[in-house]
């Protein structure tokens, strides 16, 4: 028998069991194998045994006539990471399309100038304004146009999030093995930026469906894209986009752990104070950012005139001013609510 298999006795003194007068002994381990001389007295002896089973997953499988009676129970075979991924997703999309009419409205007040150009004096338009402008021209249906790219670009783009995150976590860890806060920021950062690359398509997609008039269906503007401006127009933006994202995950984990730490130690672990926390981070660090996604978006419409960044901040800041960099910025900060509690809500369950 190998020695990992052997069997080994256990025993400890009880003191309600044993009078002062007897001698006693420490909890002391013997193999069965080996025998010794024991002290008399105690009348008390338990036998524990312990048997190593292997995990068998089979005994829930639901049998068929569960099935053909409840087809649902077919969600049992669904592994355990697969059916969260796919419950984030579909969190995520739900989320999105309850926002789609607040970031259709951001879309238009963000590049406004740019889309008038010198026919209007009016350089930018209001929030109100934006609201009765959609629902004017294209009744109802106009709140979530160009929503469908987005909702698509989910799946991809938390896969490739999720993927890249972990691989990233491997490449910051220390000598150690341990990931620090600022490998787990890096990780964060370049695992956001990879999906973006990847996805990013979709994304001036979105755009184009939302701001431009005559724009139908997905296939008609990347169709357009591909005749008229040629592949590299599915890539306008992508510097802002990208640095973005690591200052945007920078400020708001710092603000949102400063935050949390801030507050009493009862109010610390409470699910309204994590959300409350998660709105006010998310919200600081879209201010801080925010100018950024301004000159992303006028990046990405047809015929823009900027090439750059350093093109894009100087032409926006002259025609608009400074504020023309935070146009749209109530409606997107309206949105974060759902967004930030769908997202440190999964978060926090996955824990």
């Amino acid at each position: 028998m190998k020695e990992e298999e052997q069997a080994v006795l256990v025993w400890r003194k009880i003191p309600s069991l044993y009078s002062s007068s007897q001698k006693s002994f420490n909890e002391t381990t013997l193999p069965m194998g080996k025998r010794g001389s024991f002290n008399k007295g105690g009348g008390f002896a338990c036998v524990s045994m312990v048997e190593k089973r292997v995990n068998d997953n089979k005994e829930f499988t639901p049998t068929s006539d569960q099935l053909i009676k409840h087809p649902l129970a077919l969600l049992a075979l669904v592994p355990k990471d697969a059916a969260l991924f796919a419950a984030g997703a579909i969190a995520g999309a739900a989320a999105k399309t309850v926002t789609a009419p607040l970031d259709r409205i951001k879309l238009l007040m963000q590049t406004h100038g740019l889309r008038v150009g010198q026919e209007s004096a009016q350089k930018g338009i209001r929030f109100i304004e934006a609201i009765t402008l959609i629902g004017k021209e294209e009744g109802f249906k106009g709140y979530w146009k160009g929503n469908l790219p987005q909702v698509i670009r989910i799946i991809p783009y938390s896969a490739v999030q999720l993927f890249a995150y972990e691989t990233y976590k491997k490449l910051f860890r220390g000598a150690d093995g341990e990931l620090s806060v600022l490998g787990r920021l890096a990780a964060g950062a370049c695992a956001g930026m990879t999906s973006t690359l990847v996805t990013y398509p979709l994304d001036v997609l979105r755009l184009r469906l939302a701001v431009e008039p005559g724009c139908k269906t997905m296939s008609q503007v990347a169709l357009g894209m591909l005749r008229d401006e040629g592949m590299a127009s599915f890539y306008n933006g992508l510097g802002p986009s990208l640095i973005g994202i690591a200052p945007y995950i920078a400020v708001n984990f710092c603000i949102f752990d400063l935050v949390k730490k801030s507050l009493p130690e009862k109010y610390q672990k409470r699910t309204e104070s994590s959300l409350v926390t998660a709105l006010v981070s998310a919200t600081l660090a879209t201010l801080m950012c925010y100018p950024l996604d301004t000159v992303r978006r006028q990046m990405q419409m047809r015929g823009t005139p900027y090439k750059t960044i350093l093109d894009a901040f100087p032409g926006i800041v002259a025609r608009d001013g400074i504020v023309g960099l935070y146009r749209g910025f109530v409606p997107n900060a309206l949105k974060t609510l759902p967004n930030s509690r769908f997202s440190f809500h999964v978060n926090y369950c996955s824990a």
